[in-house]
Protein backbone atom coordinates (compact mmCIF):
# COMPACT_ATOMS: atom_id res chain seq x y z
CA UNK A 1 0.00 0.00 0.00
CA UNK A 2 0.93 3.76 -0.15
CA UNK A 3 1.95 6.38 2.38
CA UNK A 4 -1.06 8.32 1.09
CA UNK A 5 -3.70 5.63 2.34
CA UNK A 6 -2.74 5.49 5.99
CA UNK A 7 -2.28 9.69 5.77
CA UNK A 8 -5.67 9.97 4.11
CA UNK A 9 -7.52 7.76 7.18
CA UNK A 10 -5.86 9.18 9.71
CA UNK A 11 -6.41 12.99 8.43
CA UNK A 12 -10.06 11.90 8.45
CA UNK A 13 -9.23 11.09 12.15
CA UNK A 14 -7.69 14.16 13.22
CA UNK A 15 -7.31 16.68 10.07
CA UNK A 16 -4.47 18.76 9.45
CA UNK A 17 -6.60 21.96 9.42
CA UNK A 18 -7.82 21.64 12.82
CA UNK A 19 -3.75 22.23 13.66
CA UNK A 20 -2.71 25.62 15.68
CA UNK A 21 -1.96 28.32 13.36
CA UNK A 22 1.43 27.86 12.34
CA UNK A 23 1.83 23.97 13.35
CA UNK A 24 4.11 22.64 10.81
CA UNK A 25 1.88 19.02 10.32
CA UNK A 26 1.70 16.58 7.85
CA UNK A 27 4.46 15.33 5.87
CA UNK A 28 7.87 15.73 7.29
CA UNK A 29 10.11 14.17 4.28
CA UNK A 30 9.63 11.86 2.11
CA UNK A 31 6.99 10.83 -0.58
CA UNK A 32 2.58 10.09 0.14
CA UNK A 33 3.31 7.89 -3.05
CA UNK A 34 5.77 5.55 -1.26
CA UNK A 35 5.21 2.41 -0.41
CA UNK A 36 4.88 1.48 3.15
CA UNK A 37 5.27 -2.14 4.40
CA UNK A 38 6.11 -1.18 8.08
CA UNK A 39 5.47 1.74 10.78
CA UNK A 40 7.23 3.06 13.34
CA UNK A 41 5.39 4.96 15.81
CA UNK A 42 7.18 7.64 18.09
CA UNK A 43 7.04 11.14 20.24
CA UNK A 44 9.62 12.52 18.63
CA UNK A 45 12.27 11.85 15.55
CA UNK A 46 15.40 11.80 17.02
CA UNK A 47 18.71 10.07 15.71
CA UNK A 48 18.46 7.19 17.66
CA UNK A 49 14.85 6.34 16.66
CA UNK A 50 15.86 6.68 13.20
CA UNK A 51 18.71 4.01 13.67
CA UNK A 52 15.76 1.87 15.46
CA UNK A 53 13.42 2.76 12.21
CA UNK A 54 16.27 1.00 9.95
CA UNK A 55 16.88 -1.83 12.61
CA UNK A 56 13.12 -2.75 12.76
CA UNK A 57 13.34 -2.18 9.31
CA UNK A 58 10.83 0.48 9.15
CA UNK A 59 9.95 2.56 5.97
CA UNK A 60 7.63 4.87 7.39
CA UNK A 61 7.70 6.87 10.38
CA UNK A 62 4.68 8.28 12.40
CA UNK A 63 5.15 10.81 15.05
CA UNK A 64 3.90 12.92 17.03
CA UNK A 65 6.16 15.48 17.09
CA UNK A 66 6.82 16.97 13.92
CA UNK A 67 10.74 16.47 12.70
CA UNK A 68 10.72 20.04 10.87
CA UNK A 69 10.03 22.75 13.17
CA UNK A 70 12.68 25.27 11.99
CA UNK A 71 14.37 25.43 8.47
CA UNK A 72 17.01 24.09 8.02
CA UNK A 73 19.69 27.10 6.36
CA UNK A 74 22.06 24.43 5.25
CA UNK A 75 22.31 20.98 4.54
CA UNK A 76 25.70 20.57 6.14
CA UNK A 77 26.01 16.93 7.59
CA UNK A 78 28.24 17.75 10.00
CA UNK A 79 24.60 19.01 11.72
CA UNK A 80 23.44 16.22 13.50
CA UNK A 81 19.56 17.17 11.90
CA UNK A 82 21.18 18.00 8.79
CA UNK A 83 22.59 13.83 8.95
CA UNK A 84 19.50 12.55 10.29
CA UNK A 85 17.48 13.92 6.94
CA UNK A 86 20.46 11.99 5.16
CA UNK A 87 20.19 8.67 6.80
CA UNK A 88 16.49 8.97 6.53
CA UNK A 89 16.69 9.77 2.53
CA UNK A 90 19.56 7.34 1.45
CA UNK A 91 16.95 4.51 3.72
CA UNK A 92 13.66 5.26 1.60
CA UNK A 93 12.27 6.09 4.94
CA UNK A 94 8.93 8.72 5.03
CA UNK A 95 8.09 10.79 7.81
CA UNK A 96 4.76 12.64 9.06
CA UNK A 97 4.00 14.28 11.92
CA UNK A 98 0.51 14.99 13.85
CA UNK A 99 1.01 17.59 16.22
CA UNK A 100 -1.92 20.14 17.66
CA UNK A 101 -4.12 18.44 15.32
CA UNK A 102 -3.77 14.98 17.25
CA UNK A 103 -4.12 17.12 20.61
CA UNK A 104 -7.86 18.20 19.33
CA UNK A 105 -8.98 15.59 17.80
CA UNK A 106 -11.95 13.24 19.70
CA UNK A 107 -10.32 10.54 21.28
CA UNK A 108 -6.70 11.68 20.46
CA UNK A 109 -4.04 12.93 22.84
CA UNK A 110 -5.97 14.89 25.32
CA UNK A 111 -8.55 11.98 25.86
CA UNK A 112 -5.74 9.66 26.03
CA UNK A 113 -4.42 11.29 28.91
CA UNK A 114 -7.80 12.22 30.58
CA UNK A 115 -8.40 8.57 30.32
CA UNK A 116 -5.09 7.86 32.02
CA UNK A 117 -5.98 10.10 34.95
CA UNK A 118 -9.54 8.48 34.88
CA UNK A 119 -11.29 11.63 34.82
CA UNK A 120 -15.13 11.34 34.65
CA UNK A 121 -18.21 14.20 33.18
CA UNK A 122 -14.96 15.44 30.52
CA UNK A 123 -15.24 18.36 28.27
CA UNK A 124 -13.14 20.05 26.36
CA UNK A 125 -10.30 23.18 27.53
CA UNK A 126 -10.18 25.29 25.10
CA UNK A 127 -11.05 26.37 21.63
CA UNK A 128 -9.16 24.56 18.75
CA UNK A 129 -7.53 27.61 16.75
CA UNK A 130 -7.47 25.39 13.47
CA UNK A 131 -8.99 26.65 10.79
CA UNK A 132 -11.68 24.48 10.03
CA UNK A 133 -12.52 22.98 13.55
CA UNK A 134 -15.67 23.81 15.43
CA UNK A 135 -16.71 24.37 18.97
CA UNK A 136 -16.83 21.15 19.29
CA UNK A 137 -12.71 20.29 18.53
CA UNK A 138 -11.08 21.95 21.74
CA UNK A 139 -7.02 20.94 22.87
CA UNK A 140 -7.10 19.80 26.63
CA UNK A 141 -9.99 18.35 28.82
CA UNK A 142 -11.54 19.30 32.07
CA UNK A 143 -12.81 16.16 34.69
CA UNK A 144 -13.69 15.36 37.80
CA UNK A 145 -12.35 12.63 39.73
CA UNK A 146 -14.04 9.78 40.81
CA UNK A 147 -13.44 10.19 44.69
CA UNK A 148 -11.98 13.65 46.13
CA UNK A 149 -8.16 14.03 46.89
CA UNK A 150 -5.36 16.34 48.05
CA UNK A 151 -3.24 18.34 45.95
CA UNK A 152 -0.41 16.43 47.19
CA UNK A 153 -1.83 12.56 47.03
CA UNK A 154 -3.11 13.63 43.48
CA UNK A 155 0.78 14.64 42.20
CA UNK A 156 1.91 10.75 43.34
CA UNK A 157 -0.70 9.85 41.60
CA UNK A 158 0.63 11.45 38.09
CA UNK A 159 4.22 10.11 38.75
CA UNK A 160 3.22 6.80 39.11
CA UNK A 161 0.45 7.00 35.98
CA UNK A 162 2.57 8.92 33.65
CA UNK A 163 5.75 6.62 35.17
CA UNK A 164 8.00 10.00 35.58
CA UNK A 165 10.62 9.63 38.42
CA UNK A 166 9.88 13.11 39.82
CA UNK A 167 7.77 16.24 38.76
CA UNK A 168 7.51 19.33 39.59
CA UNK A 169 4.22 20.89 41.94
CA UNK A 170 3.52 24.70 41.95
CA UNK A 171 1.30 24.90 44.68
CA UNK A 172 1.00 26.64 48.15
CA UNK A 173 -1.76 24.88 49.54
CA UNK A 174 -0.45 21.06 49.19
CA UNK A 175 -3.37 19.21 51.42
CA UNK A 176 -6.05 21.81 49.20
CA UNK A 177 -9.05 18.96 48.19
CA UNK A 178 -8.91 18.10 44.09
CA UNK A 179 -12.24 17.59 42.92
CA UNK A 180 -11.65 18.91 39.12
CA UNK A 181 -8.57 18.45 37.16
CA UNK A 182 -7.44 20.15 33.75
CA UNK A 183 -4.90 18.20 31.56
CA UNK A 184 -3.12 19.72 28.51
CA UNK A 185 -0.69 17.77 26.95
CA UNK A 186 2.84 19.34 26.05
CA UNK A 187 3.33 22.79 26.94
CA UNK A 188 -0.24 24.21 28.22
CA UNK A 189 1.16 27.35 30.61
CA UNK A 190 -0.25 29.88 28.31
CA UNK A 191 -3.97 27.77 28.89
CA UNK A 192 -3.67 28.05 32.47
CA UNK A 193 -6.51 31.08 32.68
CA UNK A 194 -8.82 27.99 30.81
CA UNK A 195 -8.58 26.03 33.68
CA UNK A 196 -9.32 28.76 36.45
CA UNK A 197 -12.29 29.35 33.84
CA UNK A 198 -13.19 25.86 34.24
CA UNK A 199 -13.30 25.35 37.92
CA UNK A 200 -10.57 23.06 37.89
CA UNK A 201 -8.69 22.72 41.24
CA UNK A 202 -5.40 21.39 39.63
CA UNK A 203 -3.61 21.69 35.86
CA UNK A 204 -1.54 19.34 34.70
CA UNK A 205 0.49 20.49 32.01
CA UNK A 206 4.10 20.40 30.82
CA UNK A 207 7.37 23.07 30.63
CA UNK A 208 5.73 25.95 32.88
CA UNK A 209 8.17 28.52 32.79
CA UNK A 210 9.13 30.62 35.97
CA UNK A 211 7.05 33.89 35.82
CA UNK A 212 4.10 31.97 34.69
CA UNK A 213 4.58 29.77 37.62
CA UNK A 214 4.43 32.81 40.09
CA UNK A 215 1.22 33.74 37.72
CA UNK A 216 -0.59 30.43 38.34
CA UNK A 217 0.29 30.91 42.64
CA UNK A 218 -1.32 34.39 42.57
CA UNK A 219 -4.39 32.74 40.74
CA UNK A 220 -4.82 30.42 43.24
CA UNK A 221 -4.60 27.05 40.65
CA UNK A 222 -2.48 24.36 41.32
CA UNK A 223 -0.50 22.86 38.78
CA UNK A 224 1.25 19.50 38.11
CA UNK A 225 4.41 19.65 35.87
CA UNK A 226 5.08 16.37 34.99
CA UNK A 227 6.92 17.16 31.89
CA UNK A 228 6.07 17.38 28.12
CA UNK A 229 7.35 13.19 27.21
CA UNK A 230 3.80 12.51 28.74
CA UNK A 231 2.81 12.44 25.57
CA UNK A 232 4.43 9.23 24.49
CA UNK A 233 1.27 7.82 25.94
CA UNK A 234 0.20 8.28 21.80
CA UNK A 235 2.62 5.33 20.94
CA UNK A 236 0.18 2.51 22.16
CA UNK A 237 -2.78 4.22 21.25
CA UNK A 238 -1.66 5.15 17.99
CA UNK A 239 -0.31 2.22 17.58
CA UNK A 240 -3.50 0.13 17.87
CA UNK A 241 -5.40 2.35 16.10
CA UNK A 242 -3.39 1.82 12.71
CA UNK A 243 -3.79 -1.88 13.89
CA UNK A 244 -7.48 -1.50 13.73
CA UNK A 245 -7.26 -0.04 10.69
CA UNK A 246 -5.18 -2.12 8.63
CA UNK A 247 -7.20 -4.87 9.75
CA UNK A 248 -10.87 -3.11 8.51
CA UNK A 249 -8.91 -2.44 5.87
CA UNK A 250 -6.51 -5.26 4.57
CA UNK A 251 -3.48 -3.38 4.54
CA UNK A 252 -0.30 -5.39 4.21
CA UNK A 253 1.04 -3.54 6.77
CA UNK A 254 3.11 -3.99 10.32
CA UNK A 255 2.87 -0.91 13.01
CA UNK A 256 4.91 -1.11 15.80
CA UNK A 257 5.60 1.60 18.35
CA UNK A 258 9.38 2.92 19.51
CA UNK A 259 10.46 1.35 22.71
CA UNK A 260 12.98 4.50 23.09
CA UNK A 261 12.44 6.90 25.55
CA UNK A 262 13.35 10.31 24.33
CA UNK A 263 13.07 12.42 27.00
CA UNK A 264 15.72 14.57 27.45
CA UNK A 265 15.73 15.14 30.88
CA UNK A 266 17.04 13.10 33.75
CA UNK A 267 16.36 13.48 37.14
CA UNK A 268 19.34 13.17 39.63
Amino acid sequence: MLVRELVDRFEQFAPKTWAEPGDPVGLQLGSLDAEVHKVLVTLDVRPEVVEEAIQVGADFIFAHHPMVFHPAKNLDLAVPQNQMYATLLKHDITVYGAHTNLDSAPGGMNDWLAAALDLQNVRGLVPSGGSTATPAITMGRVGDLAEPTSVMTFAEHCKTVFNVPGLRLISHTPDAVVKRVAVLGGSGGPFYQAAIDHGADVYVTGDISYHPAHDMIAAALNVIDPGHHIESICKPHLTQLFQDWAAENHWPITVVASQLNTDPFTFI
